[in-house]
């Protein structure tokens, strides 16, 4: 069946159906999961029936699918740009210099990658919001706030018009200005790496060309945040300006699914568990290397039936024609297997001894591992992105580089239900301690420079988000609460990293009157009584993540607030299904983080069997059709294509191999009401977002004041009652969330040396807000001048925006203008501040509120003492003995003339 709105519709609408009478038939079980809510149960299940599938089409008729049209809301705005072949060819000319010749020649040339169909030129979309850019036409403002968002899709399918509604929650968060990747970017298979990697590349350089680094944002999800990765390496190693930061969303960086969590099940995942399968075609799978010997000998006319020679049995007739349809072959004698004789093998490595076979992607041979006691030599390709002689490449599996040290600052948001979490989480530690996490044996002596790179770069600073239980790219269901947070914390990083890079504050919209997490598809509110039972949960382990915490330290922040410090180049959180942030465990209880360097880019058993099941029934189901397209393309290719040169082999799935001269030209896209229907819904947050503000800023803001209780000690004063306050802005400010006292451009090994020598030094002046545990309370970081210093006492605070006015005046002003009152008590000191005045200047702040047996600190000359609660028959709110109680501040209001 063709693959459409209506067949796809009626394969998902039974799903739908039935998730939702079993969601509230059983509930129980789903409690305290994502899925709790109904929005995102549907959501989950949805993405994975389509994905089961769209796997039993081609890939042609996928990509088809999911790049159809897609109509822009009212309120977005979108322009389409082309991007200039100067950007292009820059770009290839920086990828070429990063692969070197040994690169090229793995690769097969340095010609073919660069060829387009004709009529596909490399195209690209600004999306904003429509208010916004209204607005900066009409102060004639430059943008200065850019996301480069590359989307993900296996890097086989997906689009602009698929992404689009995320795109725009984005921007709107931020008020950003995001170029994203047209539809028509080059996928795979038929333009695998580095084809993908290169438009990147030219996006980016396009962007330099009329904008400063420091105002750009790289993002990306899935196979678009390892592109991101990749190009950031680039960008590093070619001296080419690095943008302001980079927010990876459930990156796939390891597509040789070496590490634990791909072998496991994943049942809060939507991601196919045995990887992606197609029906065959054209396009996928590609000849395998049988095929490729039998072309190179001019012998198509032995093609399983007559591959065999005349005297071999009906067995080995049958054998034969069993391996050109599955695409692997199972060997159960193992005579000359042994790993010690075995290059491409990890041996002497953690497991070498038990997997015998060539289990490290590399050219010139195939792939072999032991699976069940059985040799399995996979000859189809696994990815659609890369041969299997590629996927360990550095710049296909980014995980696998020598250094991801000397980057921007990265956001690294992982599902703590996906299959890829480990490798995520990996990456996070590899970039902040590039040192510590170096690459395998085998990497260094195919690689010997790599040393050099680890000296070479500082660590990079990384936020590493792993929330529980959600599942691959959580924000592609945006219309659930989880996906809300998310979104919410992405903005958070995003403004931050922009601050920072261009030194100066960024104003940003403070939308929390208007943009309502809660909502009425929720099954499960958040009530105190749930959110206490959850928090008085035993604490248990769960994909090597401490959940059951009895406090969160806080909750996920929003744009405009400031980030926690970084300790040791990392903040490193777990966050439930509330938004509530918990310390994610230490490095020691994370699996992902157990795996021996040398075990990272070698296959392993378990996914390789899922694979193997899998294809087998793909392949039993489309056995004919996967050989007459294996007959088809081996005459076409007896027949001879146009090349490239002698020294330009593309690769077998590559388009470019297989250019003649009756080519068809690149489709045209179509339009789908599924698609719309499924952006449509994906936008509805924003729409009704959008319709509050727009009527907050209409509604005059009003205040009620109530008469005071004659000021009575332990009267609670009335105060003023608001109405719902007009949408308003926030001013982000980089605060030095940095570990102090250290060089930025220190390499990472010196810095694993000096933090060595001050663990044993044991220096009191680390306890700073950069360098004191997560976990311990301070003040928030937001505060711009430094207070006087207090005695040291573990706790930091941070600066404090200076009040403006003189030392003689009580009544305070800042930006030159007064607050409507003075204070009748004097500023202490003759300084700039009290304890009233540092209330003042919490603009669009939300301070703590101080924990049990946490020292407070109000202002210069004030003691630190701990906080006492009031107890019954001890004298409420009685002073210690000996403690003299501090006067009353009072505040009066400045009189005016009615």
């Amino acid at each position: 069946m063709v693959l459409n709105t209506i067949s796809v519709g009626t394969a998902v609408t039974p799903t739908v159906i039935q998730t939702y009478f079993s969601h509230y038939l059983n509930r129980k079980p789903l409690r305290q999961k994502p899925i709790a809510h109904i929005s995102y149960h549907e959501g989950l299940l949805l993405i994975r029936c389509f994905l089961l599938y769209a796997s039993y089409h081609t890939v042609e008729d996928i990509q088809a699918f999911t790049s159809q049209w897609v109509p822009n809301p009212p309120w977005g705005r979108v322009e389409e740009v082309a991007i200039p072949q100067k950007a292009i060819h820059d770009a290839a000319d920086a990828i070429v210099a990063q692969l070197g010749h040994k690169g090229i020649d793995r690769i097969g040339g340095s010609r073919w990658w660069q060829w387009r169909r004709e009529g596909s030129d490399l195209k690209a979309e600004w999306v904003e919001m429509k208010a916004d850019y209204e607005k900066r036409k009409r102060l004639k403002e430059e943008c200065k706030r850019i996301m480069l968002y590359v989307h993900g899709g296996a890097y086989f399918f997906g689009s602009v018009d698929e992404h689009r509604y995320q795109i725009q929650r984005h921007a709107r968060k931020l008020g950003a200005r995001p170029l994203t990747k047209s539809a028509r970017y080059r996928l795979a298979p038929q333009f695998p790496f580095p084809c993908g990697l290169q438009d990147c590349l030219a996006a980016y350089l396009y962007i330099l060309n009329t904008h400063d680094p420091s105002t750009v944002i790289l993002s990306g999800d899935s196979a678009g945040g390892g592109m991101i990765m990749s190009v950031l390496v680039i960008l590093r190693d070619q001296g080419i300006p690095l943008p302001a930061g980079a927010i990876l969303i459930s990156p796939w960086v390891d597509l040789t699914h070496s590490f634990p969590s791909v072998a496991g099940d994943a049942p809060h995942d939507y991601i196919p568990a045995h990887g992606f399968l197609s029906r065959p075609s054209a396009a996928w799978p590609p000849p395998n290397t049988d095929d490729m010997e039998q072309i190179a000998l001019h012998a198509v006319e032995r093609v399983v039936d007559e591959g065999m020679p005349r005297k071999s049995s009906q067995h080995e007739r049958q054998t034969a024609r069993n391996e050109a349809i599955q695409g692997f072959a199972v060997e159960d004698k193992l005579d000359g297997l042994r790993p010690e004789a075995n290059p491409h093998n990890p041996a002497g490595t953690e497991g070498g001894g038990d997997r015998p076979g060539n289990t490290i992607p590399g050219p010139g041979h195939e792939l072999s591992i032991m699976v069940d006691g059985k040799m399995v030599t996979v000859k189809d390709q696994i990815q659609m992105y890369a041969t299997n002689q590629l996927i360990s490449h550095p710049l296909v599996s980014p995980v696998l580089q020598p250094s991801l040290g000397g980057l921007p600052p990265l956001l690294i948001l992982t599902g703590g239900g996906e299959m890829l979490r480990d490798e995520q989480i990996y990456l996070a530690h590899k970039a902040a301690n590039p040192a510590k996490y170096p690459p395998g044996e085998a990497y260094m002596d195919e690689y010997p420079e790599a040393a050099d790179l680890i000296a070479k770069y500082k660590p990079t600073d990384v936020q590493l988000q792993v929330w529980d239980d959600l599942c691959h790219v959580a924000p592609t269901l945006s219309f659930t609460r989880p996906a809300k947070f998310m979104y919410r914390s992405i903005a958070q990083f995003g403004a931050w990293a922009l601050a920072k890079a261009q030194k100066t504050d960024i104003d940003i919209l403070d939308d929390d009157d208007v943009s309502v997490i809660s909502s009425g598809s929720d099954t499960d509110s958040d009530t105190s009584s749930e959110i206490k039972r959850s928090r008085q949960e035993e604490p248990t382990t769960k994909n090597g993540v401490v959940q059951g915490q009895t406090v969160a330290t806080k909750q996920i922040g929003k744009a405009g607030e400031p980030l926690p410090p970084f300790k040791n180049h990392m903040i490193r959180q777990r966050i439930d299904r509330h938004g509530r942030i918990f310390p994610l465990g230490p490095p020691s209880a994370l699996p992902a983080l157990q795996v021996s360097p040398n075990e990272i880019g070698v296959i392993k058993p378990g996914p390789v069997r899922k694979w193997m099941e899998a294809k087998k029934k793909w392949d039993s189901k489309f056995a004919k059709e996967k050989r007459k397209v294996q007959k088809q393309r081996i005459e076409e290719m007896a027949k001879g294509f146009e090349g490239f040169g002698d020294d330009e082999v593309p690769p077998p799935s590559a388009l470019a191999g297989r250019r003649g001269l009756n080519m068809e030209k690149e489709p045209k896209r179509g339009k789908s009401w599924g698609m719309s229907l499924w952006s449509l819904w994906g936008s509805s947050h924003d729409e009704k977002t959008i319709k509050r503000e727009e009527k907050a800023d209409r509604e005059p803001e009003t205040t009620t004041v109530t008469p005071q209780n004659n000021d009575r000690p332990g009267t609670p004063k009335a105060g003023p009652q608001h109405s719902r306050p007009r949408s308003r802005r926030r001013l982000v400010s980089y605060t030095g969330q940095s570990e102090p006292n250290i060089n930025e451009d220190t390499p990472a090994l010196e810095l694993l040396r000096l933090r060595e020598a001050e663990s044993h030094a044991q220096d009191p002046t680390l306890l700073s807000p950069a360098s004191h545990p997560q976990s311990s309370p301070s003040l928030p970081s937001t505060i711009a001048s430094p207070l006087p210093s207090p005695p040291a006492t573990g706790h930091s605070t941070g600066p404090l925006n200076t009040i403006a006015g003189t030392a003689s005046r009580n009544r305070p002003a800042t930006d030159g203008k007064a607050f409507p009152f003075k204070l009748s008590l004097p500023l202490h000191g003759g300084g700039d501040f009290n304890a009233s005045t540092l209330t003042l200047k919490s603009v669009g702040l939300a301070t703590p509120m101080p924990e049990e047996g946490v020292e407070k600190r109000l202002g210069e000359g004030s003691t630190s003492t701990p906080i006492k609660e009031p107890s019954v028959g001890d004298g409420a709110g009685d002073a210690e003995p000996g403690a003299k109680r501090p006067e009353m501040e009072r505040f009066e209001t400045a009189k005016s003339t009615l």
